[in-house]
């Protein structure tokens, strides 16, 4: 395969990531019951949703072009089985665990209406795990590519917007049970 391929399976992971943070942005502010007279709550989980069946297309992508370029040994099964690739096993390996927990966020939201709240809900919590897994799996996929500086900007960038939803969400939480709200 040429070249292309593999910068285009970089791309797609680069944009795969920056549209994962936006879904795990949304998914915290939603979950809190963020909204404006802008956002309303409705907004902001349609737009959580959409860009979460977006960022799985960018992903497929990444995934397809990782595989059939040729330029280094991946199969199918690489990836969803961690740390069985042949080309370097912990970063793949650490993408198939990424994979593996979107796979269980994505079949539990098909069958959301089919399932207990409480049991989406726990399977769900894992995209708090599933996000960063796949970031040091980009951060060290990235690696080879140290003289671009601005895939680390865009890391930080990605990371500082989840730090920061999250900040916002502990801060709001313990005003809200400062006021009297459920715990």
């Amino acid at each position: 395969m040429s070249s292309a391929v593999w910068y285009f399976s970089r791309a797609t992971g680069l944009v795969s990531l920056v549209l994962f943070t936006g879904v795990v942005v949304l998914g915290a502010l939603g979950a809190g019951r963020f909204a404006t007279r802008a956002w309303p709550r409705f907004a902001v989980a349609a737009v959580h949703r959409n860009l979460a069946l977006t960022s799985i297309a960018f992903l497929a992508a990444h995934i397809a072009s990782a595989v059939l370029d040729g330029y280094v040994s991946l199969s199918w099964l690489d990836v969803v089985v961690p740390f069985g690739a042949g080309y370097q096993p912990l970063r793949v390996g650490l993408g198939a665990v990424a994979i593996d927990l979107l796979l269980a966020i994505v079949v539990t939201s098909v069958l959301r209406t089919r399932i207990p709240p409480r049991a989406w809900r726990a399977v769900h919590w894992l995209a708090y795990l599933c996000w960063p897994v796949a970031l040091v799996h980009g951060f060290g996929m990235a690696e080879d590519d140290a003289a671009y500086g601005w895939i680390a900007a865009l890391d930080a960038l990605c990371v500082l917007a989840v730090a920061a939803v999250v900040a916002y969400r502990a801060t709001s939480a313990r005003k809200f049970a400062a006021l009297g709200g459920p715990r």
